[in-house]
């Protein structure tokens, strides 16, 4: 590959994600539990209140603060933007929904409007089909997390732009369609969890650049040997809090969390340019990456399945996250060793490009840590 287009691809590769890292860490998401009953559905919809203040407005005198006043102003209109949006039922014979309760619930990512619906049938559904359309309008990305428990059990799935309408037969749910639907969204999580991702990026970038000893390494495999010790110490830490944390072993605090993890990336970040860890970047690695984990397992906690499904989505989302992981790592480290030796490589993308993820991290701390909007503008 010739050194223009590696030079080229890398930097499309960083601007990218120098663009993700402006917008918030977490994805815009929902959390619909459908449980049905007969010829009833009852159900309950959180909703986060920054995405239905850029849909609607519910910041009314735009102080950046949604108060429960505000929200409570808005219930009627709240109602009909969501449910204008949801159709429930079997084919040619919907079930419509009625709201029957709001209220205001804290999720990982902060507070969400909780919608409590019933939705009756005409007859008790076998197949139910779900046709989601929130949000997609402005955001493509956003996505559903639905969770629904009939007599036969609980399945989940995941609503998207791609996948708005699904059909799902009441008599059994399938195991595999649910094993699927989560491995794409833990390579999904991933790819979008921009702290993660520029966690572990910059503490790949110095692996093609020195060994241990201080000597740059003289090939490809033993570039690969000091990115495969990073990435496997990140993986194991990552997966055994994720699977502690899912299964409800241990619980931190979310703003701790997602505070250490953005800590993590500064650290990460100003190790590239002050160098006090070289050899032992394995070490960082484990010992944030057990941080890292219970960021990870946020979605599943949030979407509250049953010990049953939840291990089921566990392994798969888990799986999932190592898969597009890999990705990541597939695509950085044949062009960072093909740079190794430029100015580019070392001034720009290592030092340059670590004092910019600094930068940015340490915003997200202070963001995260008090709870705070630094630059509104911008989305930090």
């Amino acid at each position: 590959m010739r050194p223009r287009v590696v030079l080229a691809l890398v930097v499309m590769l960083f601007a990218g994600l120098l663009h993700g890292v402006a917008q918030a860490h977490k994805p815009s998401d929902s959390y619909l539990r459908l449980t049905v009953e007969g010829n009833a559905i009852a159900g309950q919809w959180d909703i986060a209140l920054r995405d239905l203040d850029f849909a609607i407005g519910l910041d009314s005198d735009q102080n950046s603060a949604i108060t429960w006043g505000e929200v409570k102003a808005k219930h009627q209109e709240i109602a009909a933007y969501a449910l204008s949006r949801l159709s429930l039922g079997p084919a040619g014979s919907p079930c419509r929904p009625a709201i029957r309760q709001q209220m205001i619930d804290t999720h990982s990512d902060g507070a969400y409007a909780v919608l409590y619906f019933d939705a009756p049938c005409a007859t008790a559904p076998g197949v139910l089909a779900v046709d989601y359309r929130l949000f997609f309008d402005i955001d493509p990305q956003h996505r559903g997390l639905l969770s629904l428990t009939s007599a036969n059990g609980t399945e989940a799935a995941i609503l998207s732009a791609g996948a708005a309408s699904q059909e799902f037969q009441l008599a059994g749910p399938s195991l595999m369609a649910q094993f699927l639907t989560y491995l794409g969204d833990g390579i999904w999580h991933i790819w979008t969890g921009f702290d993660h991702v520029l966690f572990l990026l910059s503490l790949l970038l110095p692996a093609v650049l020195l060994r241990r000893d201080g000597v740059s390494p003289a090939d490809l495999r033993s570039s690969s040997l000091g990115v495969l010790k990073v990435v496997t110490a990140f993986t194991l830490a990552h997966s055994l809090t994720l699977s502690l944390a899912a299964l409800g072993v241990v619980s931190l605090p979310s703003r701790f969390v997602e505070s250490a993890i953005a800590a993590s990336v500064v650290l990460a970040a100003l190790n590239n340019i002050f160098p006090v860890v070289n050899g032992g970047r394995w070490i960082l690695a484990f010992g944030f990456g057990l941080i890292h984990g219970f960021g990870f397992a946020s979605v599943l906690l949030d979407l509250g399945l049953p010990r049953a499904s939840l291990l089921s989505a566990l392994v798969a989302f888990n799986l999932g996250v190592e898969l597009g992981q890999l990705a990541i790592v597939l695509v950085f480290l044949p062009l960072a060793f093909a740079l190794r030796r430029t100015f580019f490589y070392r001034r720009v993308v290592l030092i340059g490009g670590s004092s910019a993820v600094a930068v940015v991290a340490a915003v997200w701390l202070v963001q995260r840590a008090f709870n705070i909007t630094v630059f509104p503008s911008f989305g930090l």
